[in-house]
């Protein structure tokens, strides 16, 4: 991002001077890089409060550019998708968008990510089109789930109370952005699994078979079961799923520890009239 270009944009409708003065410093303060400050000729800080808004004052001129030539299109800050009938179209859309942005806005245009593609192998925003439906991408999905094992991890070493109460943050922020995209099967799906690494996890926090067998009478579990599985030498992740830790461990119990359910998220967002 060129700072002169964005700066002649910025005065459109900023007149005081003063203002001026403190975003071109802004622009210019430069960005510590491995300890050292490197200087800042071009561009505007990643992360900073002001910068999506700069982004948006600059690109503006790029909207209605595609509007006055009757584009579909749709932009968030710098991520942008045009939609046209055919491969041979978006070829040339690409050319002459790119033309504009590089001649007219002095903006550098990022080849390796920017393509041309069919729209169920497009991502924008973490979205992408399958048979005209708006689905999750891969790979946002894949972080998605990295992000839960991180948190359900045997080895993180903190309280069941805190480690649900991140999961339920991390939940609500991301059903509230994914869920209208999330397929109720895999609302489902998920919900299973990250109940069993839940319980998992309770039995990795108990470690000693009496202490197992103890916790399991306690929740109601018959003693020859809890004696059973207790003293069972089999992995976590099996033993998470065993008639003894589902039934005591089960889903009221989450519930009442703290735990969000996916299922129930999605109902909320997809019929907030039925949603309890």
């Amino acid at each position: 991002m060129n700072h002169d270009a964005l700066m002649c944009r910025v005065s459109r409708r900023v007149k005081d001077k003063g203002i001026l003065r403190l975003i071109g410093k802004y622009l210019r303060a430069g960005v510590m890089v491995k300890d050292r400050l490197q200087e800042t000729p071009e561009g505007v800080p990643q992360g900073g409060p002001l910068s999506p808004l700069l982004s948006n004052i600059l690109l503006d001129d790029l909207d209605k550019e595609l509007e006055k030539r009757g584009h579909r299109f749709a932009r968030y800050c710098d991520d942008l998708i045009i939609l046209v009938k055919s491969k041979r179209a978006g070829q040339r859309v690409m050319a002459r968008i790119s033309r504009f942005l590089e001649k007219i806005l002095k903006a550098k245009v990022n080849r390796d990510k920017s393509s041309v593609v069919k729209a169920d192998e497009s991502c924008f925003l973490g979205f992408t089109f399958t048979r005209k439906r708006l689905t999750i991408s891969e790979k946002a999905f894949m972080r998605f789930k990295v992000e839960l094992r991180r948190l359900t991890g045997r080895s993180w070493g903190v309280s069941m109370g805190r480690r649900e109460e991140q999961i339920r943050t991390y939940l609500h922020g991301w059903m509230n952005y994914f869920g209208i995209a999330l397929k109720y099967s895999d609302a489902v799906a998920l919900d299973h699994w990250l109940r069993r690494r839940i319980r998992m996890c309770y039995w990795k926090q108990w470690r000693r078979c009496k202490k197992r067998i103890g916790e399991l009478i306690k929740l109601g579990a018959p003693r020859y079961h809890a004696i059973l599985t207790g003293l069972s030498r089999k992995g976590y992740w099996h033993l998470a799923k065993t008639l003894s830790t589902n039934c005591n461990l089960g889903n009221q119990f989450l519930e009442r520890q703290g735990l969000t359910s996916i299922r129930s998220l999605w109902i909320r967002i997809h019929y907030p009239a039925t949603a309890r």
